[in-house]
């Protein structure tokens, strides 16, 4: 699928061309920067935005020719949440029950069961004004979650949260899957994606840059990785060091040099003997194995954690 806007005279390509299968019953990581492409993409997905081009299967539904269809079996979680400040969750909860045909009585039942699941019932009649950050975002799962959906969408589910309400959002999401439903979540989070997802896609400027499972995407980063700080990273310091014969690849990036090497351990010795026996001085060393922002630094050339 793609999609662009028109900007005055120009069209931005906002996704350049996304081809990409999620099975039933995992957990699917859409990993990028902000501006990626990853909000783009699950709007189309779930009928709020039309493609400019291209078409898609979604829960079994024809995107373009059966949007209503779609509607039905998927639960959509946008970043800004979708709550009332005055109205109390459990009122938020059965409102969404009923826009989805659920009887007054179904919808009431169905959002006990919602609130006692997310640990909800004791701020279940309070507005929405006054729960914390993690109440309210477990609301916005619980309101996607009313009609059963085979697929759930969750963009950015846990932006902002403090790390014990996205610890608890991270047990929500793997609770989902248990259950059976298919999630699908954009994050620009590593620890996030590889901790949660099934399978990853990583996302860069509308483009699909690299797929497949935390473990696999980081085997194709052979290696450890030494990252180098000298006080004067000049041209000459990282020809240098690139050389070494246990360096299988470099990369230079603010002032620091990132190396690959077979073996960590026996590798920082010997580049420390080398900076020292040419005089340069050692501003900082560090030793750590492949992450999934090696793999996003390799496909793109630029860090993950420094775009996002």
């Amino acid at each position: 699928m793609r999609r662009t806007f028109k900007r005055r005279k120009s069209l931005v390509e906002a996704v350049r061309g996304v081809d990409l299968r999620v099975a039933e019953g995992e957990i699917f990581g859409f990993l990028g920067p902000n501006g990626a492409g990853k909000t783009t993409t699950l709007r189309m997905l779930s009928t709020l935005l039309p493609p400019t081009s291209g078409s898609a299967t979604v829960a079994g539904h024809d995107l373009l020719k059966d949007a209503r269809g779609v509607r039905l079996e998927i639960g959509y979680v946008s970043q800004v949440g979708s709550t009332f400040p005055e109205v109390a969750g459990r009122d938020e909860l059965v409102m969404q029950g009923r826009l989805y045909g659920m009887s007054a009585a179904a919808a009431a039942q169905r959002a006990r069961d919602v609130l006692g699941t997310l640990e909800l019932d004791d701020c279940a009649d309070r507005p929405t004004k006054t729960y914390s950050g993690g109440q309210k975002r477990r609301l916005d799962v619980g309101i996607g979650l009313m009609h059963k959906p085979r697929l759930l969408f969750l963009d950015e589910p846990t932006t902002g949260l403090d790390p014990q309400s996205r610890a608890r959002m991270w047990d929500e999401v793997r609770r989902l899957r248990a259950a059976g439903t298919t999630v699908f979540l954009t994050t620009h989070y590593l620890e996030e994606a590889d901790a949660l997802c099934d399978r990853i896609a990583i996302i860069d400027h509308g483009t699909i840059v690299v797929e497949g499972t935390p473990d696999e995407l980081k085997r194709q980063v052979a290696g450890d990785v030494v990252v180098v700080g000298l006080e004067e990273a000049d041209a000459a310091a990282f020809e240098l060091l690139r050389h070494q014969p246990y360096v299988r690849e470099a990369t230079q990036e603010d002032g620091s040099f990132r190396l690959y090497v077979d073996r960590g351990e026996t590798a920082m010795p010997q580049l420390l003997r080398v900076i020292d026996a040419q005089g340069l001085r050692l501003a900082s060393l560090s030793l750590h194995r492949p992450s999934l922002d090696d793999v996003f630094l390799r496909q793109t050339g630029r860090s993950l954690r420094d775009a996002a």
